[in-house]
C-alpha cells in the first residue's frame, strides 16, 4: 500500500458528529473506522460502579452510523475502551447496543471482544513476581490494594487489535486500550513507519478536536504514507493548520515531545508540520524508539464510602471578609455535633467533610494565586463521606443546620447564613470511589492480559466461535 486513510469519527462514542462530515468522510473510502470510547478524564467512578458515562441512547446513535458505514464499504470497524472505563461491563454493555443495533439493521459480520478487566490472582502473581512496577507519581500498591479494589483493567496496546483483525474480525470491540492503539496497529502492520502510524493516531484519537476552532465534536481523517501524513476534518469550515496540529500533539503529555505506549516512545522533538492548502496539515520527521520490555499501564478503583452534598450561597459581606475563620468554626461544630449524635460509633476518622468555597478558591484550592476575594457572593458545596449512606446523609442534615444559623461576632440574634437552592438541603450522591494504581505491568507477551472472544453477529443471531 503506498496510502493508508483512516477515519475517526469523534473523539470518544457517544459524544457524537456530523452526519454529513461522516458521509463526506466515507466518500473518501477509509480503508478502517476507529474510535475511541473511554477514558479516566470522568473520574474514578465509571470504572469502580460498572456504569458508563455516556447516555446509551447517544452511545447506540454513534454507532449504528459507524456499524452501517463500516460495512457499507467493508472495511473494519474498531473501538477502544469500551463504555468509558473498559472493564467487563462496560464490555458486556457496548456488545449488547452492537447486537442491538445489528438486528435492527439487519447487518452480519465477525465480531471481536476484547476484554481488558484484570483478575485479582493475576495481579497478585505478577506482584509477587516483582513485575508491577510504579510510575511516577503513584500510591502504595500492595496485596490489600488489589483486594480493596473494585475493579483493574489493563491499557492494552496496538497488538490485541491487530490479533483480533488477523482472525477475521469485521468489528473490534475492546475494553481499556491507548487511544492511539485503536489506530496504529492496521498501519504498522501494513509497513507503515511505527513514528507515521503513532503520530497520527495521536491526532486522530480526539476526532476533530484538532481543528483551529472545533464548533462541536466531529469527524477527522488521516492519510498515512511512506514518509508523511496528512489529516484534514471532513467539514469544510473546519481547519487544520501547523499550530493546531503541533498543539494537539502535546495534548495531554506530561512530557511536550513523548508518548509513552506499550510498545515504545514516539519522539517528537524533530517533528515537523507544514501547512496542505488552507485546511490541511503534512506532518514528517517523527521518530518511534522500541521499549526494553513491553509493558502494561494499570487502572483500579476503589470504594471510598457514600456521600451526600450541601449546596449553599453565601451573600454577607460580613461573612466573607471572614469566610476561612468561618468555615473554621463550621468544620468544628460539625465534628462536635457528630460526636454528639454518634459518641464512640463513629470515630473521626470514619467519615471526613470538604467544603469547597467558588469564588474564592473552588476550583484550584491551594494552588490558587488570586488571594483577594472579589465576588459579592460565595458558592459552598459541602461533601459528607462516610461509611454508609445513611450515615453520610444524617451528617449532611447536621452540615444543612449548624451552617445555616452559625453566628458571626458582628451580629447579634439568630442568623440566616446560607440560602441553598434544593430541598431537602442536602443531595444523596451514593457511592464514590478513588483511583488507586498507576504502574505498569510486565507480561509474558502482549496479549496475556487481553483475552479475547470470536462471535458470528447475524442480524438477530449470534453465534461463538
Amino acid at each position: 500500500m503506498n496510502e493508508m486513510t483512516v477515519l475517526a469519527p469523534t473523539g470518544v462514542l457517544g459524544s457524537g458528529f456530523l452526519e454529513v462530515s461522516f458521509e463526506a468522510a466515507l466518500a473518501r473510502k477509509p480503508h478502517f473506522i476507529g474510535c475511541d470510547a473511554g477514558s479516566t478524564d470522568p473520574g474514578p467512578s465509571h470504572l469502580g460502579s460498572g456504569v458508563p458515562a455516556f447516555p446509551r441512547a447517544a452511545v447506540k446513535r454513534d454507532l449504528r452510523l459507524m456499524l452501517r458505514g463500516a460495512r457499507r464499504l467493508n472495511v473494519p470497524l474498531l473501538v477502544g475502551s469500551a463504555g468509558t472505563a473498559g472493564a467487563d461491563p462496560h464490555l458486556a454493555w457496548t456488545f449488547d447496543i452492537l447486537k442491538e443495533v445489528a438486528a435492527e439493521e439487519k447487518l452480519a459480520f465477525r465480531l471481536a471482544l476484547i476484554h481488558a478487566e484484570q483478575p485479582k490472582d493475576y495481579l497478585l502473581r505478577r506482584l509477587r513476581e516483582g513485575r508491577i512496577r510504579p510510575l511516577d507519581p503513584a500510591p502504595e500498591f500492595d496485596e490489600a490494594t488489589i483486594a480493596r479494589g473494585e475493579r483493574f483493567v489493563g491499557m492494552m496496546g496496538a497488538e490485541p487489535f491487530v490479533r483480533a483483525l488477523d482472525a477475521g474480525a469485521e468489528v473490534v470491540i475492546a475494553g481499556r486500550s491507548s487511544d492511539t492503539a485503536i489506530f496504529a496497529g492496521l498501519p504498522v502492520k501494513h509497513g507503515f513507519p511505527e513514528a507515521l502510524a503513532w503520530h497520527a493516531a495521536k491526532i486522530l484519537e480526539c476526532g476533530a478536536a484538532a481543528v483551529v476552532n472545533r464548533k462541536t465534536p466531529d469527524c477527522m481523517m488521516a492519510f498515512i504514507r511512506g514518509d508523511h501524513f496528512e489529516v484534514e476534518a471532513p467539514d469544510p469550515q473546519l481547519r487544520c493548520t501547523p499550530q493546531s496540529i503541533a498543539a494537539h500533539s502535546l495534548y495531554e503529555n506530561a512530557d511536550p515531545f513523548r508518548l509513552v505506549e506499550c510498545s515504545g516512545t514516539l519522539d517528537l522533538t524533530h517533528s515537523r508540520y507544514e501547512a496542505v492548502g488552507e485546511r490541511a496539515v503534512r506532518v514528517s520527521g517523527s521518530r518511534f524508539l522500541p521499549a526494553d520490555r513491553y509493558t502494561v499501564k494499570l487502572e483500579g478503583a476503589e470504594k471510598v464510602g457514600f456521600q451526600s452534598v450541601v449546596i449553599g450561597s453565601v451573600r454577607d459581606p460580613f461573612i466573607i471578609r471572614q469566610i476561612d475563620d468561618w468555615i473554621a468554626r463550621l468544620l468544628d461544630r460539625i465534628h462536635g455535633r457528630v460526636e454528639q449524635v454518634y459518641g464512640a460509633a463513629l470515630d473521626r476518622d470514619q467519615y471526613h467533610i470538604h467544603i469547597r468555597i467558588y469564588g474564592k478558591d473552588g476550583t484550584m484550592g491551594a494552588l490558587e494565586p488570586v488571594k483577594e476575594i472579589r465576588s459579592h457572593e460565595l458558592a459552598l458545596l459541602i461533601e459528607a463521606t462516610a461509611p454508609t449512606q445513611e450515615i453520610a446523609s444524617a451528617i449532611a442534615g447536621i452540615v444543612r443546620h449548624q451552617a445555616l444559623h452559625l453566628p458571626i461576632p458582628e451580629w447579634s440574634g439568630l442568623i440566616t447564613a446560607l440560602a441553598c437552592p434544593y430541598n431537602p438541603a442536602h443531595l444523596d450522591r451514593g457511592a464514590v470511589y478513588r483511583f488507586n494504581v498507576n504502574h505498569v505491568v510486565e507480561p509474558d507477551d502482549p496479549y496475556e492480559m487481553f483475552p479475547m472472544q470470536l462471535f458470528e453477529v447475524n442480524g438477530p443471531k449470534n453465534k461463538k466461535l
